[in-house]
């Protein structure tokens, strides 16, 4: 406008207000005028959903959404924005052919409808009802939540309150003389002033201990009908997520959670970690825990559910049953050999810079989770490289570092912990309000997934600090996307600190 001296033979404002927009098109369209969008790409083109909205032909490019726009509205002519003169003869066909130029307004008009929020809303779910279901169509039980009081998303943590969970944390793993710190298994003591007894009375519990029995006894001690079992009674459930830096300190923890939950309670506990079910199976073992203390176990970074089981039914000696409705669930565009094949080449390349760093490792890979061995952490493109890798070689996948960086997990889409944890609300028929997840204060690089949301949360502060590492590429600080004001979070921040 400057280099021409074009002022006065072409209408633009220095600056215009959100009110003033609607007169700007009218304008154009009442001197019989064109709207143009000659951007090189556009990913959808809101400014001509508004000119059609108006009766304003356009001018639009031919890369990206205008297309279906178009398609749509048929209100105007595409062009391609790094050829000037189609550009140039696109805007004089329009303003000159006063027939062309009527049509492409009356169509705008007509057609405009097509954008709005109902129709859309319409269309959606007309798409919706013609898709396949992947989920399976699962019979619910007679007993579980529906005889509870359901908690409002908005409760705070007060279940966790009323439990006193009197959260302590050792880092070396030795008692303190002076500060009341226990060792690491227990950490998570109950305060000795509290009596539990009189807890489980605030508890505010809806039903007596007549009430559970009989639906205990309805339901079986341990499963309930059907092909899978069915959740036992349960007042809330506690997700164990914690990426400690050792396994040893995995069954610690767990053990000390265990413990500050009591038995009074009907609580039920989820396992959610990357190691496999073999794993999980022997550290249990040396941890003196019984696989059926827990309703269920979430494996391979949110490849596999398995629930425990009274026979070995898995097919590698082991007490646990695979929900194989999640397996078949996750399936969705995963890349299997093709993808592995990929992640091969790619060890390869990484071996070449930096000697073995990188290597697969069969004993613990499946059929939908590849795993790898990371010698040296250092050495190893941060994951949001490999992602990136991933996304432009058109494989659809998750990639997730584990135990500190020395596990490299790929997984499909469809599969991660948090989405595990959803498979399981909607399985089970959950409340989210009635879960509480233990995670550390860092962890695997998909620690983030199970943090915030309705379900509460509590972050043990000093639990897998090593990890921070993995995600020191973050572009953002975490308090920037989770809000830890919310009365849903709780953070223990100290040795001696009390929820």
């Amino acid at each position: 406008i400057d280099k021409y001296d074009l002022y006065g033979q072409v209408a633009y404002p220095k600056h215009h207000k959100q009110y003033e927009v609607p007169d700007i098109y009218r304008l154009a369209a009442k001197t019989k005028g064109v709207f143009i969008n000659p951007a090189f790409i556009e990913p959808f083109g809101l400014t001509l959903i508004e000119a059609a909205a108006y009766g304003l032909p356009i001018v639009a490019t031919k890369n990206g959404g205008p297309v279906d726009i178009h398609r749509v509205l048929d209100n105007g002519l595409l062009v391609d924005p790094h050829d000037q003169q189609s550009i140039a003869d696109a805007l004089l066909k329009l303003v000159s052919d006063k027939h062309l130029w009527a049509r492409c307004r009356q169509n705008g008009l007509k057609n405009i409808h097509l954008f709005s929020w109902p129709e859309h809303c319409k269309t959606y779910l007309s798409r919706i009802v013609m898709c396949k279901p992947r989920q399976p169509r699962w019979q619910s039980s007679d007993v579980g939540f529906e005889n509870l009081e359901t908690n409002s998303p908005g409760d705070s943590l007060r279940d966790i309150q009323d439990l006193s969970l009197n959260l302590k944390f050792s880092l070396d793993g030795e008692k303190s003389e002076g500060t009341g710190t226990g060792a690491l298994d227990n950490s998570f003591d109950i305060d000795d002033s509290v009596d539990r007894k009189s807890n489980l009375e605030k508890a505010d519990l809806k039903f007596s201990k007549d009430a559970i029995g009989s639906l205990m006894e309805k339901a079986g001690q341990h499963f309930g009908g059907g092909r899978f079992p069915a959740l036992r009674v349960r007042k809330c459930i506690f997700v164990i997520a914690v990426d400690c830096d050792s396994v040893s300190d995995i069954s610690k923890s767990i053990r000390a959670i265990m413990d500050a939950a009591g038995k009074e309670n009907p609580i039920g506990f989820i396992l959610s970690t990357s190691l496999s079910v073999s794993e999980v199976h022997s550290f249990l073992i040396s941890g003196s825990i019984s696989p059926l203390d827990f309703d269920a176990f979430i494996c391979n970074s949110g490849v596999d559910v398995y629930y425990p089981s009274l026979s070995s039914e898995d097919g590698l000696g082991l007490p646990f049953t695979v929900d194989s409705d999640y397996q078949s669930h996750i399936e969705y565009r995963w890349g299997g050999e093709g993808l592995r094949k990929t992640l091969v080449r790619w060890a390869a390349s990484i071996n070449d810079k930096n000697g073995q760093t990188v290597e697969e490792n069969e004993s613990r890979s499946t059929t939908h989770c590849y795993a790898f061995r990371v010698k040296d952490p250092e050495l190893i493109p941060p994951v949001k490289e490999l992602r990136k890798l991933m996304r432009v070689q058109a494989l659809r996948c998750h990639v997730i570092y584990c135990q500190n960086g020395t596990t490299l997990n790929v997984i499909p889409v469809l599969a991660s912990r948090a989405q595990a944890l959803r498979y399981l609300y909607i399985r089970w028929g959950l409340e989210l309000s009635n879960v509480i997840t233990f995670v550390g204060e860092c962890g695997d690089t998909d620690y983030e997934g199970l943090l915030g949301g309705v379900h509460k949360t509590v972050i043990l502060k000093g639990i897998g600090n090593d990890a921070l590492k993995l995600h020191s590429n973050r572009s953002y600080p975490l308090e920037h996307v989770l809000p830890f004001n919310s009365p849903n979070i709780v953070q223990a921040k100290d040795v001696a600190t009390k929820m």
